[in-house]
């Protein structure tokens, strides 16, 4: 492979070499702020030869860790790779990776999980200490030094410009097409010095194309030629239809009565089968003209914009199946007008995301029956992913919709309880809550005419019996009458399913 296709800058140049040389250039003990976003846009080679580098002083007894910054999770062949050798001293904000998770929840990884949108900030505020390094994957390198993204931004603005040392990986397996799709907002400042960020429509581009790095601070520049790497996602379950059934019909109802217009508003959704099973019917329907102001793009907007369902996706990532990744590069050019990345303190961006008025739509783990969530914790200590970025929407969104199975492990769990174990987002923030039972319209009720829509319309029918005896008891005895609860039974369910394998 030739240096001179991807790397026009000669000072950037001159300073290329192998992964393990560049590897050899982080100490234990730094903070290092990584590219990356849910699969996508991840240093390939550097992490895995730190790991290799970790895994070597470790034979030898010595104790080798870094902080790892990210844009939210990655691939194996970062969190995994360095969770393997007990790499991590600390992670934040957001993983998948179950190596990772296993450490976290062993208590032999220290993990912060924050809000998306906060990272960035909380950095710039130095929050969250210095930020000694950066690994950062590009597409390509300017001749006068910018930077090409690849397919995420993330918080790689941030880390590039914070970090005191730079290492950059130059990915030619990234689509060269992907210059001129970003878009890098540079006009944010500190308070008391903030300005209004000028973005009124989803698809407004702001900023510029390019990355922005001092030449000085990067060290080392390595070259790859890796893939992304995504999953698959299953086809929508039975369950999973009747979710995204019940949602168009809520929008459609919306519109109808005048709260929504025909084209509705900029659409969020959370990763997965669900969220693609209502990008699935949306796609179907009978709404057209549709936006996406969101985190990720997946599959089934991919599949919106080629039916012209969808004019346009604002993103901070790709999120693609590896057959929906190998047709968006084959065909990148087709798609690029009507999608942009933005960095994630852009595209979910609190006062963006109210201003734009978005529909925002994120799968959870539990919910009790006043519409707290829990969306990180099961059984209320031990952490799956992250909040990610569901915060940012939930309290800003227009219309904010939670979804769920009614139940999991093949009935074991019910995912309405008396009380979630872990609250993520308070009621107070939960508009809507939907599982394959059906929706409950939460707006404009109070906690105990939310219980009993939750009860009647989101329980599997095998739980709604116990939990409507605990409402009726929890109504007469306990000591408010605002949110009624029994104290010594509010978290009996998960204690039993802990006990005996089922709630």
């Amino acid at each position: 492979m030739s240096h001179s296709n991807r790397i026009h800058n000669a000072h950037l140049r001159s300073k290329i070499m192998s992964a393990e040389e560049a590897a050899t250039l982080i100490p234990s003990g730094v903070n290092v702020g990584m590219s990356g976003f849910t699969g996508a846009g991840y240093p390939k080679v550097v992490p895995a030869a730190l790991a290799k580098r970790i895994m070597d002083a470790n034979l030898h007894g010595k104790k080798f860790k870094i902080g790892v910054w990210t844009g939210a999770s990655t691939a194996p062949e970062l969190d995994g790779a360095l969770a393997m050798v007990d790499g991590v001293e600390m992670r934040l904000p957001y993983q998948s990776d179950p190596t990772c998770r296993k450490r976290i929840n062993a208590g032999e990884m220290e993990y912060i999980d924050i809000h998306l949108s906060h990272v960035a900030q909380f950095v710039w505020f130095g929050f969250l200490g210095k930020l000694d390094m950066a690994v950062v994957e590009v597409a390509g390198i300017t001749e006068d030094g910018r930077l090409i993204p690849s397919s995420s931004v993330g918080n790689n603005k941030t880390w590039l410009d914070r970090a005191e040392k730079v290492i950059l990986e130059v990915n030619t397996w990234q689509n060269p097409a992907l210059e001129g799709m970003h878009d890098i907002y540079y006009g944010t400042q500190l308070p008391p010095f903030r300005q209004p960020i000028p973005l009124i429509k989803t698809c407004d581009r702001i900023g510029e194309p390019y990355l922005k790095v001092d030449p000085d601070k990067v060290i080392a520049v390595v070259e790859t030629h890796q893939a992304d790497r995504n999953s698959a996602f299953a086809a929508p379950d039975e369950g999973s239809r009747k979710i995204a059934g019940h949602i168009l019909e809520f929008l459609e109802h919306e519109v109808k009565v005048g709260r929504l217009p025909r084209e509705l508003l900029p659409l969020q959704s959370g990763v997965g089968n669900i969220a693609n099973a209502v990008l699935a019917d949306l796609n179907q329907g009978a709404f057209e003209n549709l936006t996406a102001y969101t985190e990720v793009l997946q599959d089934g907007m991919l599949d919106m914009i080629k039916s012209g369902k969808l004019t346009c996706a604002s993103a901070t990532a790709f999120s693609l199946s590896p057959g929906a990744l190998t047709e968006l590069n084959a065909d990148l050019e087709r798609y690029k007008d009507s999608i942009i990345l933005r960095p994630q303190e852009i595209s979910n961006h609190p006062e963006i995301i109210r201003r734009l008025g978005v529909i925002a739509m994120n799968g959870i783990i539990e919910a009790d029956i006043y519409g707290n969530i829990n969306s990180t914790h099961v059984m209320g200590t031990r952490i799956m992913n992250g909040i990610g970025g569901s915060g940012d929407f939930a309290r800003n969104a227009y219309l904010c919709i939670f979804m769920t199975p009614s139940q999991a492990k093949g009935g074991a769990i019910s995912s309405i309880v008396p009380m979630a174990s872990h609250v993520d987002h308070t009621e107070h923030d939960v508009q809507v809550l939907v599982t394959e039972q059906g929706l409950a319209d939460l707006r404009g009720l109070p906690p105990k005419q939310r219980a009993k829509v939750i009860i009647e319309n989101c329980a599997h029918p095998h739980f709604k019996p116990a939990l409507m005896d605990y409402y009726k008891r929890a109504l007469d005895h306990s000591p408010g009458k605002q949110t009624p609860h029994l104290l010594e039974e509010a978290l009996s369910w998960h204690l039993r399913y802990l006990r005996e394998g089922q709630m």
